[in-house]
């Protein structure tokens, strides 16, 4: 195949909505109940798409399917967020990094609305216009100011169609475009000074409109939300995943359909991946699965960066292969302790002085390797 063929270029990623289209579907015709004005599923749906079907096959009026589960977190914080969102009411997903927040939101805008593509991405050069409207210049020049000329943020396509609009890292914008979202929330329309006395003055939402916002505990200060804004949202916080197997299993799926789009197999041994998550637990939480004081390291050691370092390991063992890749691990886990303070390494290096050396006394083979690793440390 030349470069002039034509052919549509392959995409790393896939929105939930594609990825997912055939449990949508499937979920649309199988649950038939009552929903809320513009939802493309019953809220039961909503709930069944995010936390799976337990295994069990559900069978549809023609064909039957079960439903895989994506969130792994508990199902009464799923419901929660759904209940929220039929009411239409703002939701804002607050946790520490990489709990899944992003991923929760965009899969509860796919189910709800059909679409996570309305998005605004909060950083410190967010402007107003991002969540209310920008101007075509060149038609702004041509014709003056006119409807043809606006161009609508991705909010204001939300209010316009009654879907959900997702406003990522909310408290990394500047309070004051922040605040635009509070009439917006509020009185559900946003006026256009700029048409005045014409009827496109005013845009209305339509039912269904909300807005899903997610926030880092670790930004708070950072533009802290006003107290006006606050009250227009239901805040759930998402917790690190509590069960050590189910994070296991959710490092391996996310990691193996990495290294795939990498055009390899994902080969990490199974006790390779139960220590990594193993670490990662115990400096996340402060203590060892045996009970042992374990000083945390004021990085964030996220169940996605431990699927980063999974799939780092899992590239590697296809593209490098040379020798145990255990003997990689410590390299990595560096590699994501030493980001924001110095003395992190230190406490990494007291973590394999701790824990790690009593496993390697206690008879452990794999924890004894990663002992005699500890000089890749330095």
């Amino acid at each position: 195949m030349t470069l002039t063929e034509d052919r549509a270029p392959a995409r790393q990623v896939l929105s939930a909505e594609e990825r997912y289209a055939d449990e949508l579907a499937f979920l649309a015709s199988y649950d038939d109940g009552p929903r809320p004005p513009g939802w493309a599923l019953t809220p039961r749906a909503v709930v069944t798409f995010i936390c799976g079907s337990n295994g069990e096959t559900l069978q549809g009026p023609t064909s039957s399917m079960k439903v895989a589960t994506k969130f792994v977190g508990e199902r009464a914080l799923v419901e929660r967020c759904v209940v929220t969102l039929a009411g239409e009411r703002g939701l804002l997903l607050v946790g520490e990094p990489g709990t899944a927040k992003s991923m929760l939101s965009e899969l509860l805008a796919a189910a709800v609305c059909g679409t996570s593509a309305l998005t605004v991405q909060g950083t410190a050069g967010t402007t107003e216009d991002a969540f209310r409207y920008g101007w075509n210049y060149a038609l702004l020049l041509a014709q003056g100011p006119s409807p043809a000329a606006l161009v609508d943020s991705p909010v204001l396509t939300a209010m316009r169609s009654g879907r959900v609009a997702r406003v990522e890292e909310i408290t990394r914008c500047l309070p004051e475009v922040q605040d635009a979202l509070v009439s917006i929330l509020s009185d559900r329309r946003v006026s256009v000074p700029e048409l005045a006395g014409t009827e496109d003055a005013q845009v209305t939402a339509t039912p269904g409109f909300t807005v899903i916002a997610t926030a880092n505990l670790r930004d708070r200060g950072v533009s802290e939300m006003s107290a006006a804004l606050k009250r227009r949202f239901n805040f759930e916080t998402v917790d690190p995943i509590s069960d050590a197997e189910a994070e296991t299993t959710l490092v391996r799926r996310q990691a193996t359909a990495v290294v795939q789009r990498a055009g390899a197999t994902f080969g990490v041994d199974d006790a390779v991946l139960d220590a990594l998550v193993t670490v990662f637990r115990d400096l996340r939480s402060g203590r060892s699965a045996e009970g042992w004081d374990v000083e945390r390291p004021g990085t964030v050691m996220s169940t996605a960066e431990a699927v980063q370092v999974a799939a780092s390991l899992g590239v590697a063992a296809a593209y490098l292969p040379s020798g145990d890749i255990l003997d990689l691990v410590p390299g990595h886990l560096l590699g994501v302790v030493r980001k924001d303070d110095p003395a992190d390494h230190g406490r990494l290096l007291g973590y394999w002085d701790g824990p790690v050396r009593r496993r390697a006394e206690d008879g452990s083979a794999m924890w004894r390797r990663l002992w005699d690793l500890r000089e890749n440390l330095r």
